[in-house]
């Protein structure tokens, strides 16, 4: 390789030398870094070196000369603190929707956002097992085409699969594809759903990302703005359960005082409380009213009471009765 082309490459080398081996505890003297350069094949003077620093500086890197005359260099700062890189690699440990593999590879860049020293530190982070993670490694994909199908206002079409008594997965509709109109990708419970416009049906529909096979994006314009434009997304999380839809309904609930901060986080802090008596307060709240409704009142035990509609506070004693008859 020509010098000068090998020159060209000599501030790179330097900036990458610096990111992976120096933090403040750690710091890299000239010679090392004139040794480092000659395993490439570049000579380089002490002056040059210290140009190359200048420069880089320059550029922007935070890159400081510790006290004293054999004191060394190191990168005092980063794009990323050590402390939100350990932030970032709980996110990717924790999402069940991202796969295992996946996990690694994400982690495994997350390490290039530190020195070499700090990584050390994520690696004895990295000890979360036994995580209910995705099996669908596609998902990272079918959420990069669904955004270019919104960007293109075009429809989509994909397999839906669900997963039978043999750990299975079996397509939906006799494995014919679905097609619909994608207007936004949405968070709720560890997962991604697509809430989607089905033109057959003429609704709005709710769809698991992770469970969507073949993702392609048609030809065909997007239609169902009108429906998709009555929703009040934030308004729907709170009143929806598990992205289960249910028919809307206004409940009053007699609710023991310590889980008020429960109902809080559940249907935000707009929520209509007010005392009841000394040891409860009355909640009021739009919930849709399914049976993974039902399943998260349970978990509350006797703290709970539906007060109002009563039709819905017998089909909540039925949901109860019916599982305790199953004992």
């Amino acid at each position: 390789m020509p010098k000068t082309s090998k020159q060209k490459q000599k501030l790179l080398l330097i900036a990458d030398y610096l990111k992976e081996n120096t933090d403040e505890n750690h710091t890299v003297t000239t010679p090392t870094i004139i040794e480092y350069l000659k395993g490439y094949g570049i000579d380089a003077e002490r002056k040059s070196i210290y140009d190359d620093i200048q420069t880089l500086q320059n550029y922007g890197m935070d890159i400081v000369k510790g006290p004293g005359v054999r004191s060394g260099y190191f990168l005092a700062s980063r794009d990323f603190e050590l402390a939100e890189v350990k932030l970032l690699v709980d996110l990717v440990q924790s999402s069940k929707f991202i796969t295992p593999k996946k996990s690694r590879e994400l982690i495994d860049k997350l390490k290039m956002l530190v020195g070499k020293y700090d990584a050390t530190k994520l690696l004895r982070q990295v000890v979360v097992a036994d995580r209910n993670k995705a099996s669908n490694e596609h998902i990272y994909y079918s959420v990069d085409m669904i955004y270019e199908a919104i960007a293109q206002n075009v429809k989509i079409k994909y397999h839906y699969f669900e997963w039978d008594v043999n750990k299975q997965r079996r397509l939906r509709k006799n494995g014919d594809f679905y097609e619909v109109s994608p207007w936004l990708l949405t968070w709720e419970d560890e997962n991604y759903y697509l809430l989607a416009y089905d033109s057959e049906a003429s609704m709005i529909k709710y769809y698991r990302v992770d469970k969507m096979l073949d993702i392609d994006i048609t030809k065909d314009e997007r239609d169902g703005k009108e429906e998709f434009d009555k929703i009040d997304v934030a308004a729907f999380s709170k009143k929806t359960f598990g992205m289960f839809a249910g028919e809307e309904k206004t409940l009053r609930m007699v609710v023991d005082n310590y889980l008020a901060g429960a109902m809080i986080d559940r249907f935000g802090q707009d929520v209509h409380l007010r005392p009841y008596d000394e040891d409860h307060v009355q909640v009021r709240a739009n919930v849709a009213v399914s049976p993974q409704f039902f399943g998260w009142l349970a978990g509350f035990g006797t703290g709970i009471r539906i007060e109002y509609p009563e039709e819905v506070a017998r089909e909540y004693k039925d949901y109860i009765a019916d599982i305790l008859n199953e004992y």
